[in-house]
């Protein structure tokens, strides 16, 4: 791998991340504005109704995300890249659940194709084959042939044996998040230090919010939680969840956490400012990686992050202004701010 070349190409690109202090000034901005400082403006022709304006920037932004992330993964290793390339995934998991909905729900073709993603070849689904599937467990039978094989496999294996939707979302969830935890494994000794560090804080976001939801939204048991959860390969590791789904508050919760979880959720008083708190979490780490690390791969991973949270924030603000939404609601959606009506957490059953 050509690891020079690999952090000169992550430095050029960030230099066109955005930085955390326009955030507020982009909130003010029109959406012709917001579409001539981002390119946009051949997506938003005054002929498209709300909705596929919405449908057309959404697709380009996540084209343009996919497509750095194939630039990106050219010089790595095989290992390294299909890392990368399993963090890149889940968009094709997006178009897999609308698949899934849609044979669940007996919706139309035509439905269904009208919220799927048009992705690039390196992380696109066979979508005409699963098209043609006479079900849910003959689409997962049909994926199992290429490399989505796992996450297939466990969804299968799941619907076979509860039939739920929910379960079998979740299980898709699950695999998907243990398989860039397994790969993990398999990248070289020199990545491995500060890809650990920033999964970790990946896994760890997706833990906690994962406990949660299913103790205290969904009021499931703690060995039915417990059995939900990915192991982060940081800071809230197997025993410690193990722990964490016993307590029956979520500030006992916030209380039993590590620093730095514990200084940065301290004071939370809903689910949704944690999830929030824990997005600033990740992010952090990866601007400080992307700073400061060494690894072109860890780099690479964490300006990916980076930009995807810059992508979802601008469909956030472009949305914002095609629904006509005040400017407050719209910095509590790109995360300006916290939630000025913060939803109670529920009781736990």
């Amino acid at each position: 791998m050509h690891e020079p070349y690999l952090n000169t190409r992550v430095s050029a690109m960030a230099e066109h991340l955005v930085d955390p202090d326009e955030v507020m000034t982009l909130c003010g901005l029109s959406l012709q504005e917001l579409a001539q400082r981002f390119g946009l403006e051949g997506l938003l022709e005054e002929s498209l109704d709300r909705r596929a304006k919405s449908r057309s920037v959404k697709q380009a932004l996540i084209n343009t995300l996919l497509d750095e992330l194939r630039i990106l993964i050219r010089p790595m290793a095989a290992a390294e890249a299909g890392l990368i390339l399993a963090w890149g995934r889940k968009y094709a998991l997006f178009n897999l659940k609308t698949l899934l909905r849609g044979k669940l729900y007996e919706l139309n073709q035509a439905e269904i194709r009208a919220n799927l993603f048009e992705l690039p070849a390196h992380v696109r689904l066979p979508q005409q084959d699963l098209f043609q599937a006479e079900g849910v467990l003959e689409l997962l039978r049909k994926l199992e042939q290429g490399p989505y094989s796992l996450i297939a496999k466990q969804g299968r294996e799941v619907f076979e044996q509860k039939r739920d939707p929910f379960a079998l979302e979740a299980a898709i969830d699950q695999r998907y998040y243990s398989e860039m935890a397994r790969r993990l494994q398999q990248v070289h000794d020199s990545n491995q230090p500060e890809l650990k560090q920033l999964l970790g804080a990946v896994l760890d976001r997706v833990a906690l919010m994962w406990l949660l939801r299913f103790r205290f939204s969904y009021a499931l048991s703690p060995s039915e939680t417990f059995y939900q959860l990915v192991p982060s390969v940081r800071l809230l590791h197997r025993d410690r969840l193990l722990t964490l789904v016993n307590l029956d508050s979520l500030e006992e919760i916030i209380a039993a956490l590590p620093d730095p979880l514990n200084s940065a959720l301290a004071g939370s008083q809903s689910l949704i400012e944690v999830q929030q708190r824990l997005g600033g979490y990740v992010t952090q780490e990866a601007r400080l990686l992307l700073a400061r690390g060494h690894s072109g791969v860890a780099r690479s991973l964490a300006y990916l992050i980076l930009r995807e949270h810059g992508v979802l924030m601008l469909f956030a603000l472009v949305q914002g202004q095609l629904l006509g939404l005040p400017r407050d609601l719209v910095e509590i959606a790109v995360e300006a701010h916290p939630p000025d009506c913060a939803l109670p957490l529920p009781s736990a059953a």
